[in-house]
């Protein structure tokens, strides 16, 4: 089952690490990934684990990157239903905020793109929670390895054009990684003091956190939970978080 090996490879596990999450052998892991069909109870916990389907995991199908330019047709027909309209994404603010983020840890061995989607998730979402009302305002879907910012590739890609930053492929424990480095300063006239200052606390907190801890702390989080696969990730959800990933208590509001 190479689909298996992939899909821990990008999860970041060791054949151990997987092992002990699913509650089996190292060994079995193995025999697995060599194309032994997995037990039942193996395919519904590895199918959990990666955010796959079960169907997707036994004919060994991938699942799909996400559209940045056109969002499945689902969830364009969900998003209405929102109670919240998310507005559309402050591209200005996004770029300022991502080189903030970049110029400060950019460098570092472990960021790399899935380490910068999951402090930007947080950066909003947080915020959101804390104080009812948006920070960058970005959508995020529920992707396999957790939240995926909308339009990040194609704002990306414009702020290479411009010379704002550049992509950088690299090696962090023999895994390509994808890392942004800055080429200029970010603009903070964009940011008030209160949002600055939650930047800072959330680059803080998770600037040291490895791909798949973030990744795996992130599927703990009730708004990815509750968002359907491929689909817009609500806001409203916050509030419903459970203490684990919570972080309204903090707030002195």
């Amino acid at each position: 089952m190479n689909i298996l090996k992939q899909l821990r490879e990008r999860s970041g596990y060791s054949q151990q690490e997987l092992a002990e999450k699913i509650g089996v052998t190292r060994q079995t892991i193995i025999a697995y990934e060599a194309g032994r069909t997995p037990s039942a109870q193996s395919i519904k916990k590895l199918a959990q684990l990666f955010g796959i389907s079960e169907g997707d995991l036994l004919n060994g199908r991938l699942p799909k990157e996400p559209s940045y330019d056109v969002l499945p047709a689902k969830v364009q027909k969900a998003a209405p239903q929102m109670r919240i309209s998310i507005p559309q994404e402050n591209i200005n603010k996004f770029k300022e905020v991502f080189l903030y983020i970049i110029n400060k840890i950019g460098a570092k061995a472990n960021v790399g793109q899935t380490v910068l989607y999951k402090i930007l998730y947080f950066i909003d979402f947080d915020y959101y929670e804390k104080y009812e009302e948006q920070l960058i305002g970005a959508k995020y879907i529920k992707n396999t390895f957790g939240p995926t910012p909308v339009d990040f590739a194609k704002i990306i890609c414009k702020m290479q054009n411009d010379g704002d930053c550049v992509e950088v492929k690299s090696k962090y424990f023999e895994r390509e990684q994808t890392k942004y480095l800055p080429r200029r300063e970010a603009d903070i006239s964009h940011l008030s003091g209160k949002e600055l200052e939650h930047i800072n606390l959330t680059i803080k907190k998770y600037e040291d956190w490895s791909a798949k801890e973030l990744s795996a702390y992130s599927h703990k989080d009730v708004p990815w939970l509750a968002a359907e696969d491929g689909g817009i990730i609500d806001y409203e959800a916050v509030f419903y978080r459970t203490p684990e990933t919570s972080v309204r208590e903090s707030t002195n509001d």
